[in-house]
């Protein structure tokens, strides 16, 4: 991918300004990692708690392919469905069936989980929205 792709962590010189900036062109990114209550008017934080609790969910996709009904319907156990993605590629994590990242599968205390190796920047994420 290339480097647009990329999540890069914002550093704006004062975060109420890049709220207000982004305010005035539809979206609002905040760097988690300097998301701040104080930072936020009382207004900013009302909105932000209305949506903090609402459920999603994520899921990684290993790979797709295309098939008739036909051989879905021949399908059985043991059947073997070949994926359009080559062994070793990172899968997608999507959230709500939108792409987020990209991540490999690791196994934490028997389960099943995954590594984020590249996450989908912000602005590219806001434009699939629209």
């Amino acid at each position: 991918m290339n480097d647009e792709n990329h999540f890069k962590p914002l550093k704006p010189k004062n975060l109420n300004q890049a709220i207000e900036e982004e305010e005035e062109e539809g979206a609002i990114s905040v760097p988690l990692d300097e998301l701040k209550v104080e930072d936020l008017s009382d207004e900013q934080m009302a909105t932000l708690e209305t949506v903090m609790d609402i459920p999603v969910t994520i899921s990684m996709e290993v790979g797709h392919c295309e098939i008739t009904i036909r051989n879905l319907l021949q399908l059985n156990q043991g059947s073997v469905v070949e994926l359009e993605r080559i062994a070793g590629e990172p899968l997608d994590v999507m959230v709500n069936g939108m792409l987020l990242a990209h991540g490999e599968v690791v196994v934490v205390n028997d389960k099943f989980g995954i590594r984020l190796t590249d996450v989908i920047s912000l602005t590219d994420r806001i434009k699939k929205l629209k």
